[in-house]
C-alpha cells in the first residue's frame, strides 16, 4: 500500500493486471523488456516486449501516474497517445533502446502532457512521420527540466526548438540530434546558460553558413554556461571546433566522446583540464596514448568506457593492455570499466585488480574468438581470476578471450556477489558453466554466446534458476531435449527456444535458449519463431 515506485526487470515476469491490483498507489513505473543481447542483433525483430498491455492496465489503475521509464520495449504511437490522454499529471517519460514509435507519438505526448518535466529518448529508434513534434509543445511556459533526443534521426524545426528552450526556464538537460549545427547550438546556449547537461548535436558547421558560424564566439558561449558539468554528443565533429569547450573542462564531471573520432593529440588539451571528471566515454581512436593522458589527469574517474571505432576483427585495434594498465595506475578510484580491444595480457588485468579494488563492474571485450594473452600466448584465466579474487565489490562481469574451465572455477569460487555475468566465445567444457552455476549464489542475469556449453552444464543449474531473472544462451551446444528437461523440472519457469532463419541446424539443435521466471506463465504474444516448452 505504501509503494510509489514499481520496478519490473522483465515485462513477462508478471501480468499487468496482477501488478496493478497488488500495488494500488504507484506513481512511477519502470519496465524492462528484451534481454541485453538484443542490442547485438542476437534476437530476431518482433520478438515481443510490447508496452500496449501495460499502458492499458496502468491507464485504468493509476490515473495519477507521473513517471514511466521503459528499456528495450516495443512502443507504438497508439501507446504514446493513450499515455498522453490517460495521465493528467504526467511528468516524466524515458525511453531507452525502445522501438516501434515515431514522431506522431511524440507529438501526442508533447501536446497533451502539460506538466511534462522529462522527455528522454536514449538510443531508441524513432520513425519520421513527417510530424514536427517539437512544435507541439504548448506555447506557454513549460515545466521541462530534461529534453534528450540525440537518437532521433530526423529534422526538427529549429525556430520552434529555440522558442521551446526560451520558455523553459527550468531546463537543465538538453541533448540535441545531429541535425542541429554548431551555429544553432550557439544560439541555444546563449538562450539557456543555466544548462548543467548538454548534448552538442553534430558539433560541425552546416555547409551553407559554415563561414559565418565559425566566426561566432563559441568560447564565450561555453564560458557563460558556468553550471555545465556534463558534455556529450559531438556527432559529425570538426576537430577545429574542439577548443570551444576548453572553458568548461575544469567543471566537467562527465564527458561523452563515444561518437567523436578524435586522436590523442586532439584529446590531450581537453583532458588535461578535466580534473573533476568521474565518467568518461570515448572511442579507441584516442589510442593508448590518449588513455595515458586520461590516467595522468583524471584522478577522480569512477567510470570509463572505451568503444571500438572500427569493430572488424581483422584490423588491429589502437588500444591494448598498455592503455588499460595506465588507467589502473592513474585512476585508482575506478568503479566501472567497459573496454573493447584486440590485444590484452594477464599482467595488465591483474594490475587493474590490485590497483582498482573498488571495481563493481568489469567488462573486458577482447574482440575476436578466443584470443590469448598476446605476449605469453597463455589463456586469460589468471587475469579474470584476479579480478574476482581481488575486487570484493564486483557485481557485474563480462569475460572474453581464450578461457579454460580454470577461469570459470575462479568465478565460481570467488564471485560470490556477482549478479550479472556475460560470456562470449569462451570456455572449454560443461564444467566451466557448472562451476559458475554451483558457485555464484547471487547470480541474477547470465548471458552466454558462442561457447561450448551443452545440456550437462544447463542441467547443473536446476537448483538456481528460480532465483534468477533470466538465462540467455545462443550458439552453444544445447539440444531441444535438454531444454525440455528444464521445462519439465521447473514448471514455473518460462523456457523459450528461438529459431533464427540465418542459421543451419538440425531439428534437435536449440539456436537460442531464453528462460526466465514468471508469475504469469506462458505469454500470449508468442511469434512463430519462438517455441515455449
Amino acid at each position: 500500500m505504501t509503494r510509489s515506485d514499481l520496478f519490473i526487470g522483465n515485462c513477462y515476469a508478471v501480468s499487468p493486471e496482477r501488478a496493478t491490483s497488488r500495488f494500488t498507489r504507484v506513481r512511477s513505473v519502470t519496465l524492462k523488456g528484451k534481454p541485453r543481447f538484443a542490442d547485438f542483433n542476437l534476437m530476431p525483430p518482433n520478438w515481443g516486449a510490447h508496452f500496449a498491455p501495460w499502458v492499458s492496465a496502468t491507464a485504468k489503475a493509476y490515473p495519477w501516474l507521473e513517471k514511466i521509464h521503459l528499456k528495450r520495449m516495443s512502443v507504438t504511437d497508439d501507446d504514446l497517445a493513450l499515455l498522453a490522454e490517460s495521465f493528467s499529471g504526467f511528468k516524466e517519460l524515458v525511453l531507452v533502446c525502445c522501438d516501434g514509435f515515431g514522431t506522431s507519438g511524440l507529438a501526442a505526448v508533447a501536446s497533451k502532457c502539460r506538466q511534462l518535466k522529462v522527455l528522454d529518448l536514449i538510443e531508441s529508434e524513432v520513425s519520421d512521420d513527417e510530424v514536427d513534434w517539437i512544435m507541439c509543445f504548448p506555447d506557454t511556459e513549460t515545466c521541462l527540466e530534461s529534453l534528450i533526443f540525440d537518437c532521433v534521426e530526423c529534422l526538427v524545426d529549429f525556430d520552434a526548438l529555440e522558442r521551446l528552450v526560451v520558455r523553459s526556464p527550468s531546463l537543465k538537460k538538453l541533448r540535441l540530434n545531429r541535425f542541429v549545427s554548431i551555429g544553432q547550438l550557439y544560439r541555444l546556449m546563449v538562450r539557456a546558460p543555466q544548462l548543467t547537461h548538454l548534448g552538442t548535436g553534430s558539433f560541425s558547421p552546416s555547409e551553407d553558413v559554415a563561414q559565418g558560424e565559425l566566426e561566432l564566439d563559441y568560447v564565450s558561449a561555453f564560458a557563460a554556461c558556468k553550471s555545465l558539468v556534463c558534455l556529450s554528443g559531438f556527432r559529425e565533429i570538426v576537430p577545429d571546433c574542439l577548443p570551444a569547450i576548453y572553458p568548461v573542462c575544469a567543471n566537467l564531471t562527465s564527458l561523452n566522446f563515444s561518437y567523436a573520432n578524435i586522436s590523442a593529440e586532439q584529446l590531450k588539451p581537453i583532458i588535461s583540464n578535466c580534473h573533476k571528471l568521474q565518467t568518461f566515454w570515448v572511442l579507441d581512436s584516442i589510442c593508448d596514448e590518449g588513455l595515458q593522458a586520461v590516467a595522468t589527469t583524471c584522478k577522480e574517474l569512477r567510470e570509463l568506457r572505451v568503444f571500438p571505432f572500427d569493430p572488424r576483427e581483422d584490423i588491429e585495434g589502437p588500444v591494448s593492455e598498455v592503455g588499460l594498465q595506465a588507467i589502473s595506475e592513474g585512476c585508482r578510484k575506478l568503479q566501472s570499466i567497459l573496454y573493447f580491444c584486440q590485444r590484452m595480457t594477464n599482467a595488465a588485468v591483474i594490475a587493474m585488480s590490485k590497483n582498482c579494488p573498488d571495481l563493481v563492474v568489469f567488462r573486458l571485450c577482447i574482440m575476436g574468438r578466443q584470443r590469448p594473452d598476446h605476449v605469453t600466448g597463455e589463456p586469460m584465466d589468471e587475469g579474470f581470476g584476479a579480478i574476482v579474487m581481488n575486487c570484493k565489490k564486483l557485481t557485474r562481469l563480462a569475460v572474453s578471450g581464450l578461457l579454460t574451465d580454470t577461469a570459470f572455477a575462479y568465478i565460481g569460487k570467488y564471485g560470490k556477489i556477482v549478479r550479472t555475468l556475460s560470456v562470449a566465445f569462451a570456455g572449454d567444457s560443461d564444467m566451466g558453466l557448472k562451476y559458475v552455476l554451483e558457485g555464484c549464489p547471487r547470480l541474477q542475469k547470465l548471458e552466454i554466446r558462442d561457447s561450448p556449453f551443452g545440456d550437462t552444464a544447463l542441467l547443473s543449474g536446476l537448483h538456481h534458476y528460480y532465483n534468477m531473472r533470466f538465462l540467455w544462451m545462443s550458439a552453444c551446444r544445447l539440444s531441444h531435449q535438454g531444454c525440455q528437461q528444464i521445462a519439465q523440472a521447473l514448471p514455473h519457469l518460462v523456457v523459450e527456444v528461438i529459431k533464427h532463419e540465418d542459421t543451419v541446424h538440425t531439428d534437435d539443435y536449440a539456436d537460442t535458449l531464453y528462460m526466465y521466471r514468471s508469475l504469469a506463465g506462458r505469454r500470449h504474444d508468442v511469434p512463430k519463431f519462438v517455441s515455449i516448452l
